[in-house]
């Protein structure tokens, strides 16, 4: 039974990475089911054992690497001390996932987008939790008075995120990739941390 469960739980993991090659490659639109099926090894009709469609098999991809950032990210934020070095983790963090995991951030990026399905049903839970991350980085900042009152955690977080998203999106597009992604977070960091931070020299 246990060897069974191992078998199915090997071929739904072969068959999602099989997805995220075959949809960086020809897009999502143009790859078919047979062609991932190739890619993992599999037979076509093996795939829907585990998914409906094509639509879902790219959001089960969606959760199952969120679930992985998702962790990632909270071990790497939790070992920082201070607002700052908090936002500037998760910063380099996220753009590090990015740049170490191509194929996966263009389907995400670009690819996630054009599926109908998703854009119009999910409800973003997976996405939620990523960016209550940073929402909860800066509720604990104005707790301890680094972070200004006025900022509101839920639009701040999705200012920060949407320039990530930003910048992730132009990087995967960019077939010379002619900018640094770490330099741009660094630029992103700076200018949110100013932007959101109690000016402790008034204070003095």
């Amino acid at each position: 039974m246990a060897n069974n469960k191992k078998n199915s739980d090997d071929k739904r993991v072969r068959i999602l990475k099989a997805a995220t090659q075959v949809f960086a490659q020809y897009g999502f639109y143009n790859s078919k089911i047979a062609e991932i099926a190739k890619v993992a090894n599999v037979a076509d009709g093996t795939i829907y054992l585990y998914f409906k469609n094509k639509d879902d098999l790219l959001i089960s991809l969606f959760e199952e690497e969120m679930t992985n950032i998702i962790r990632k990210m909270k071990d790497e934020v939790t070992r920082e001390k201070g607002f700052e070095n908090k936002i500037r983790k998760f910063i380099k963090v996220h753009l590090d996932l990015i740049a170490e995991n191509q194929d996966l951030a263009e389907v995400l990026q670009i690819e996630l987008r054009q599926s109908h399905k998703f854009m119009k049903e999910y409800m973003g839970t997976k996405l939620n939790d990523y960016l209550n991350i940073i929402s909860s980085i800066i509720v604990q900042g104005q707790k301890n008075g680094e972070v200004r009152f006025d900022i509101i955690p839920g639009v701040a977080k999705r200012i920060l995120f949407g320039a990530l998203d930003e910048l992730s999106g132009f990087w995967v597009l960019s077939k010379n990739k002619r900018f640094s992604l770490a330099v741009s977070g660094q630029m992103l960091g700076d200018i949110f941390i100013h932007g959101v931070m109690i000016d402790q020299k008034k204070n003095i």
